[in-house]
């Protein structure tokens, strides 16, 4: 009925952690490129905003999915109430019970899947740096 609304809000909240991300590590690197030391440091990292980007994707091509999905089914309309759920108040008590299990354990899901792929991901830098100062010693 409605589970996909959970993950939408969560991409919500994740999409505007990633735009404050962005800001912040641009303002952060614009003194560097304009000294023309991009190349100086090999510190090589994957940076927040690129974690929350990988997040974002997750969650917002689930919840498009999910939306098109529950629209084919006719579970969403596109006028008022937008929720076929929500015209009378058993089946909307059934929406919001929905929302809280289905809706809760998907976004749950989503983001730990996230973390492994971070954790996956730091973990191949971390072996790339140690190979690469090795090879250099």
């Amino acid at each position: 009925m409605a589970c996909f609304v959970v993950p939408a809000a969560e991409a919500i909240v994740v999409t505007a952690a990633y735009l404050a991300a962005k800001k912040h590590e641009q303002k952060i690197e614009a003194p560097k490129l304009a000294d023309g030391n991009k190349f100086e440091s090999n510190d090589a990292k994957i940076t927040w905003s690129r974690r929350l980007s990988w997040l974002m994707s997750l969650l917002w091509g689930g919840v498009l999915l999910l939306a098109f999905e529950h629209f084919w089914h006719g579970e969403v309309v596109p006028f008022p109430p937008f929720l076929t759920a929500m015209l009378s108040p058993e089946d909307t008590n059934n929406m919001l019970l929905e929302m809280s299990t289905v809706g809760v354990s998907m976004a749950v899901t989503v983001t730990a899947v996230w973390g492994v792929i971070c954790a996956v991901a730091e973990a191949k830098v971390k072996a790339i740096k140690k190979s690469l100062k090795n090879d250099a010693a």
